[in-house]
């Protein structure tokens, strides 16, 4: 018989260490002649992202030691940060790569040649020289990429251009070795992709206020023999239309991704043609929101089909024919699908996860139909009888609006609960706040689940994945929709004796933060909330933050001249006087995009009202936790917090002190 025991006391063998060295996943996929590339996390290493090669006979083996660290910052939460090619510097591969520390391009020879050499230099005003998105051109022994250059000390002292880089390390000391493929008329932009004949390039941009979700062009240029762009001009794409991703397809016609009818999906444009959709009509998304430069949700194969990411929600990978508009998925159990994907002849490779599996490597052979797991980023130890069984559900919110969200009930297999007892549930709200949370294994979510305390992550309005007008919920409403959605997930649950209403908490992480800490001021549904670097301060925030997200406030509240008012009455720290819930801030030290400066001006607020609290500041991480160490901390001082305020009894996790 299994044994009873009280919500949140349960043991489990999924302890804080087990969670973060699970946590992040493989990302960026490419093949270098037979074998297949990606970077992965490294959390016991300083969170450094390896670069990884998977050899023809299956082998894996890092390409660069520690502490080579492949990682962009450009637009600081970086991108596609290397490219790789066969028979560039010699007979083996050839890699170039970003290395985080210095942001400088280094080439290196992973067969036989010499340690990584730079290829940009590492001199620059404020933060320097930054590169991203590259693509080698052997040809003319250069590297094209974007070139992030910051001309001043303030973070909006900018620019952005498509850049060449000599491969033959003349740049390194020399910033005027670097040739400008185009202009600097737009404030961001995407790296070239250049057509199968090599005479025209395309790429993305945009322009402050709009963020790349609200509008990006599709610009395209022809490339003469001396490698010089020419004739730069937009083709698609506008104010109010926003493409996410565009390359070439075989035949030379241009392929985008755009949202002009309400959802993401697949355009073509063949020469001298307008645009036209290749697989319409089906209410779903075939694109998401650009937060890294150099994502892909599609991509063209040598047969002329393409392989897609869609879906409402959850998402699958496809081949679409886009001469007859079939679309036939890929077998298997995974329901996201991260936007990154390659091919090679008959084979498709990309990364996902399910419910019952952390993100792996998935090849897909069109040839076949067949689908098989060839790399993942971690060796599992858990016991699957421990992972949580979510539930896929819609709750009715204020005006009748839908609002989706994933319910992780409680679930170990060594306990029950009294009859009598009703489960704490923690409300999860994701990060963006133009993201949304997939439905696949968080070893987070299972420490949680699996010692008796329930998750319900919300999709609130505002989030990607159910078209542009769901999306646009939040638009001038940021601390309003977001707050009400999660709260009406929390009352529903409640109210249907799912949760027990007196332990209820939030939690949440940048703009999930922000809402965590919205929730505790504008609601009192929630007995405590957990808040990670998060957004406190909206009237400061714009010119603390980086350049790339400095005017998204402008459309997630409003133009700051027009309602000045808004901006101090939504943020926390206006409303540290209605808030009662005891809480817990934690912060990195080297963020850049919620710097610690808004925490302590929230605890400064906070100070002399009696509401308990804890603050624990990590030196050297930033926005977004990635050491073993820092998560492992961070999970366990979330649960004593839970412990402590639910009146959970249990020995088994280090004592988080509450100040008042």
């Amino acid at each position: 018989m299994v044994p009873t025991g009280a919500y949140g006391t349960w043991p489990s063998p999924i302890d804080a260490r087990v969670a973060a060295t699970h946590d992040g996943r493989p990302d960026f996929v490419g093949v270098v002649g037979d074998e297949v590339w990606w970077t992965e996390p490294r959390p016991a290493e300083g969170g450094r992202r390896a670069l990884v090669r998977r050899l023809p006979d299956g082998t894996e083996q890092p390409l660069l030691p520690a502490p080579w660290n492949v990682r962009s910052r450009v637009v600081e939460y970086g991108g596609q940060p290397w490219a790789g090619a066969v028979g560039a510097g010699g007979t083996g591969p050839l890699v170039v790569f970003s290395h985080f520390p210095d942001q400088r391009l280094y080439r290196y020879e992973p067969d036989g040649g010499p340690d990584p050499v730079p290829l940009t230099p590492l001199s620059g005003v404020g933060g320097g020289l930054r590169w991203v998105d590259p693509v080698i051109h052997p040809d003319r022994g250069e590297v094209w990429c974007v070139l992030e250059e910051y001309t001043g000390p303030g973070p909006g002292d900018v620019r952005r251009v498509v850049a060449a880089v000599p491969l033959d390390g003349s740049a390194a000391e020399d910033r005027d070795a670097v040739r400008e493929l185009t202009d600097d008329r737009h404030r961001f932009v995407t790296g070239p992709r250049l057509s199968p004949d090599g005479r025209r390039a395309a790429w993305l941009a945009w322009d402050h206020p709009r963020m790349p979700w609200d509008g990006t062009v599709v610009m395209t240029a022809d490339v003469t023999a001396d490698g010089v762009f020419t004739g730069a001009r937009a083709v698609a794409g506008g104010p109010r239309e926003a493409v996410c991703q565009v390359d070439w397809a075989p035949d030379g016609s241009l392929l985008f991704v755009s949202d002009a009818s309400g959802w993401w999906e697949l355009q073509r444009m063949k020469p001298g043609a307008e645009p036209a959709g290749l697989c319409t009509g089906r209410a779903e998304e075939f694109g998401g929101p650009l937060w890294k430069v150099g994502l892909k949700w599609f991509q063209p194969l040598d047969d002329g089909t393409i392989a897609v990411i869609h879906g409402k929600g959850a998402t699958s990978l496809g081949i679409l024919d886009p001469e007859t508009g079939e679309l036939v998925d890929a077998p298997g159990p995974w329901t996201e699908w991260a936007a990154t994907l390659t091919g090679h002849g008959s084979r498709v490779i990309g990364v996902a996860a399910s419910p019952r599996s952390g993100y792996e490597l998935v090849e897909l052979d069109t040839s076949t139909g067949r689908t098989r797991v060839i790399g993942s980023a971690h060796d599992d130890s858990v016991d699957p009888a421990y992972y949580p069984e979510p539930q896929i559900r819609t709750f009715t919110g204020p005006d009748n609006r839908e609002i989706h969200a994933h319910i992780y009930p409680p679930h170990n297999p060594d306990r029950i609960a009294p009859d009598d007892e009703l489960p704490p549930y923690v409300v999860w709200a994701h990060g963006g706040p133009t993201g949304h949370v997939p439905l696949v294994l968080d070893l987070a979510i299972a420490y949680f689940t699996s010692r008796g305390i329930g998750v319900a992550e919300v999709n609130y309005g505002g989030s990607t994945g159910y078209g542009r007008s769901y999306r646009e919920r939040l638009r001038e409403q940021w601390g309003v929709v977001d707050v009400e959605d999660c709260a009406a997930v929390a009352e529903a649950l409640a109210a249907e004796g799912t949760a027990d209403p007196a332990r209820l908490a939030i939690r949440g992480g940048s703009a999930g933060g922000w809402t965590a800490a919205a929730s505790l001021a504008a609601t009192d549904v929630y007995a405590c909330g957990t808040l990670l670097y998060p957004v406190l301060d909206l009237t400061k925030w714009a010119d603390e933050t980086h350049d790339f997200e400095s005017r998204y406030l402008e459309s997630l509240i409003g133009p700051p001249e027009d309602v000045p008012g808004r901006y101090r009455e939504r943020a926390p720290l206006a409303g540290v006087d209605r808030i009662s819930a005891p809480f817990l801030l934690l912060q990195g030290l080297d963020d850049v995009i919620c710097l610690p400066a808004q925490s302590e001006r929230f605890l400064a607020a906070m100070a002399g009202r009696g509401i308990p609290h804890s603050y624990i500041a990590f030196e050297g991480e930033g926005h977004g936790f990635r050491r073993a160490d820092t998560v492992t901390r961070a999970l366990e001082a979330e649960l004593s917090l839970y412990v402590q305020v639910f009146g959970i009894t249990r020995h088994d996790v280090p004592p988080l002190e509450l100040r008042k």
